[in-house]
């Protein structure tokens, strides 16, 4: 009876610590703290986190620019550290920094990338990745002359000439405008159905929201949260009501006090409160007592903003 061997994940981290030693008397910072993770392949993965959080350092690691102090990280099943080679082969890392030459052309930073990963110029995606990423018109330009949402468009067309396994991109939209950035996600969600794990990190939470199908959240160098999106946010016991009433009042109503209430532009009433401790029934029972005119009634579920700061704000 043949076995069959289980295909390992596009990212491993195991038991992952970097502590950055200073000089003199001042204390030594560890910016990451024993953290693991796995991610699948073919997932849209997203690692979220304040600033200082230890995002930055754990994908320089994963790419290879800055060195654990302890722990493993596999890319693909290939070690980082006794097998660098296949390892930095099968990710590419589009970084936060505008790292470009300003008198290279796109094309000449695609070509030259390109040569520094083996890629054969019968297997070269110059023109196609450019187009995709709406640089067509700039291919031959200096990079100089382009615009922080265009350099930054190359960045992430420079990661993927070597059609990377996995993708991690770093604030990939960061001062793009939002007709290139729907432009930008078309491509690597087409790019994540055939097949690339995407790694995402961004401030920008909707985006994340959309797009991943798991999120982990990283603060203070420690994982506080990593499951599929969907469990992350049915895990939140928040839920706010808001009551738009038919005429204005000078106060919130005696009988939604209890409930801490809260009245805007003078006839909105909002009440958030937690579905374990207060039912909705008791909410609207007493909106009913109170005889209060509605003329409309909406309800909000937490999403992912919510759960972000409730993760953070707990330590």
């Amino acid at each position: 009876m043949n076995s069959i061997t289980p295909v390992s994940p596009a990212l491993e981290v195991r038991e992952l610590t970097k502590i950055y030693k200073t000089k003199g008397s001042a204390a030594s910072k560890k910016a990451l703290n024993a953290i693991s993770l796995e991610v699948r392949r073919g997932s849209f993965f997203g690692l979220l986190g304040p600033n200082g959080a230890g995002k930055s350092t754990l994908i320089n690691i994963i790419a290879g620019l800055v060195n654990k102090t302890s722990g493993q990280v596999r890319i693909c099943g290939f070690d980082t550290e006794n097998d660098m080679r296949s390892a930095r082969l099968a990710v590419g890392v589009v970084p936060q920094e505008l790292n470009l030459d300003a008198f290279f052309t796109p094309r000449e930073v695609m070509e030259f990338q390109a040569g520094l990963y083996g890629v054969p110029k019968s297997r070269r995606r110059t023109d196609e990745i450019l187009a995709a990423m709406g640089l067509s018109d700039k291919a031959d330009v200096y990079a100089r002359t382009l615009s922080g949402g265009m350099r930054r468009r190359l960045l992430v067309a420079k990661a993927m000439v070597h059609r990377p396994q996995v993708l991690i991109l770093d604030e990939p939209t960061a001062g793009v405008d939002i007709e290139l950035r729907q432009q930008l996600w078309a491509y690597v969600k087409k790019l994540n159905e055939e097949g690339t794990t995407v790694i995402l990190t961004t401030h920008y939470l909707e985006e994340a929201e959309e797009l991943c199908d798991t999120i982990a959240i990283i603060n203070h160098g420690e994982v506080v949260a990593c499951e599929p999106t969907k469990n992350l946010l049915g895990k939140l016991d928040m839920k706010n009501i808001c009551l738009v009433l038919g005429q204005d009042v000078l106060e919130v109503p005696k009988s939604l006090r209890k409930f801490k209430a809260t009245l805007s532009h003078g006839r909105r009433i909002n009440i958030t409160f937690r579905p374990s401790e207060t039912e909705m029934a008791k909410i609207l029972q007493a909106v009913t007592e109170d005889g209060l005119d509605i003329v409309d009634l909406t309800t909000e579920e937490p999403d992912l903003e919510d759960a972000f700061l409730q993760m953070t704000s707990a330590k």
